[in-house]
């Protein structure tokens, strides 16, 4: 199989890349390595089955030609992380909504139907006030001018894009809301609070908490992550639906860093600080991000196999290694 990989020097989109090299496919990895990075790459520089180009999604002259070529495609290329939307918000809504735009409309001019993975995210869920959210629950989001929220509304365009795409031409598209995948190879310097907490916690530093902690979050490890893309990319059942990916187990952020500071055995304090602090102006975020995943199992029995601790000590081992590295 032929696989084309956007955004794929990303931290799920190199993921996606090994998993497919993994099972003998040919792996075509474009990134502007505005967020990803060519470290996340090095374990498949020279294998006969992998292919990158450093290209920007908007501007590629190339898509045409590498969506010919796909037999699947993963739609990954986006500008992610809260620090990072706050700070340029034009571009996520250049790259989210135009980047999704070409690839849809290089299928289907290109006269070829692979089968596509667009990625959403569980923040378009915003402010729903139920427990854990379902594909069929409704969107609450604030009134306009919160950039906070710039990135859920490009991923919520998005979405309606694929819809419309899919069902006016047919399309192999299935939708997927995200929720706070984790694991090996992500970093925190957009605001991603998993490898910022184990960073600290193995260097005995203050774990830097915003808000009050009492804020909840479900995390999936990355690995379980791709085998659920891969599944629903090839399930006919899911074309032109929406579906979560993710881990039903739910966590507070406080609990989350107290945690990590057990499972690292570390001396590290919990020190909170605001959310105005932490991002320079006022800041709105949801009290809990659960997803139902009902659906999902239902379409591929797809049922995640890493846990938490798990995924926290295999973190927490690799954050040490580096550190001894870098001593």
């Amino acid at each position: 199989m032929h696989v084309l990989i956007t955004g794929g020097a990303g931290f799920i989109g190199s993921h996606l890349a090994a998993h497919h090299l993994a099972a003998g496919d040919q792996v075509y990895v474009v990134d502007n390595l505005s967020t990803g990075t060519l470290a996340n790459l090095e374990a498949f520089r020279g294998h006969p089955a992998f292919r990158f180009t450093e290209a920007d999604i908007l501007h590629w002259s190339g898509l045409g030609q590498a969506v010919a070529w796909a037999d699947r495609i993963y739609h990954m290329a986006a500008v992610v992380g809260v620090k990072k939307v706050l700070e340029d918000p034009v571009a996520v809504i250049a790259t989210n909504m135009t980047g999704t735009e070409r690839i849809l409309r290089a299928i289907h001019s290109g006269g070829w139907n692979p089968e596509v993975i667009i990625a959403s995210t569980s923040e378009v869920y915003g402010f729903n006030e139920k427990n854990a959210f379902a594909e069929t629950d409704h969107i609450v989001l604030p009134s306009a001018g919160r950039l906070r929220w710039t990135y859920a509304v490009t991923k919520l365009a998005d979405e309606f894009l694929a819809f419309s795409y899919a069902r006016k031409y047919g399309l192999h598209v299935v939708v997927v809301r995200l929720f706070n995948t984790i694991g090996p190879n992500q970093v925190g310097h957009y605001g991603m609070v998993v490898p910022s907490f184990v960073r600290q916690a193995v260097r005995n530093e203050p774990l830097t908490v915003y808000g009050d902690g009492e804020q909840t979050r479900s995390f999936c490890d990355v690995r379980d992550t791709v085998v659920a893309l891969d599944r629903l990319a090839g399930c006919p059942e899911a074309w032109g639906e929406v579906v979560n990916v993710g881990n039903d187990q739910e966590i507070s952020i406080r609990g989350l860093a107290e945690l990590i500071v057990q499972r690292a055995r570390s001396n590290s304090s919990l020190e909170f600080i605001s959310y105005a602090d932490a991002y320079g102006e006022e800041f709105e975020d949801v009290t809990h991000r659960r997803p139902q995943l009902n659906k999902l199992k239902a379409l591929t029995g797809f049922t995640p196999e890493w846990t938490l601790p798990d995924t926290l000590d295999d973190l927490i081992e690799r954050a040490r290694a580096k550190n001894l590295r870098v001593a």
